[in-house]
């Protein structure tokens, strides 16, 4: 059988590689590079973590993305039946831009269930965090369907929100033993 999928998508210099690498720094087969010029990712990179789900590194658009970018990310999300969940990933510093809600114009088109993070928090004053947080908040209760109502919001530097979203991963994947509350 087909394991279950997740991916990662978003702009080029969101932070996606090391978003990922801190996720899964407990999993050694998920090595992931992490470059100091943007748009380093050009291709789709496939992980197994464990016997679970495959982790998806998709290249950010924007800035230096790849020429082939829309026809090999829209072909991806169209014919993968085994993908769980898609994980969007905002800068913290700059919030949303045209080129992020292209790319939810284009999830909510194919039906592609997805959350969105907020990367970089640790680089944002609060008052800008706050007013992105809210922004983004009232944009996926007003323009989207397809999104996961609940924001997660993320350092890879310092590890904020990292577990939290680690346990959303393990729970859409399956892989998350629920407790039965006493």
């Amino acid at each position: 059988p087909l394991l279950l999928q997740v991916c990662f998508i978003g702009r080029s210099n969101v932070g996606k590689s090391s978003l990922i690498r801190a996720l899964f720094s407990l999993s050694p087969e998920v090595e992931v590079r992490v470059s100091k010029t943007p748009g380093h990712t050009k291709k789709m990179n496939f992980f197994k973590v464990g016997k679970k789900f495959t982790l998806v590194d998709m290249p950010g658009y924007g800035y230096r993305a790849p020429q082939d970018f829309v026809e090999m990310v829209e072909a991806y999300l169209q014919e993968r039946h085994n993908l769980k969940r898609t994980f969007l990933l905002v800068d913290g510093v700059v919030g949303l831009q045209k080129t992020d809600h292209i790319a939810v114009e284009m999830l909510e088109e194919f039906g592609i269930p997805y959350v969105m993070v907020l990367t970089k928090i640790d680089r944002a004053s609060r008052g800008l965090l706050l007013k992105n947080v809210l922004e983004i908040q009232e944009f996926v209760k007003e323009k989207t369907e397809g999104c996961f109502p609940q924001l997660f919001l993320v350092s890879s530097l310092e590890f904020s929100g990292v577990h939290l979203l680690r346990c959303f991963v393990a729970h859409v994947t399956g892989n998350l033993p629920t407790v039965e509350a006493s």
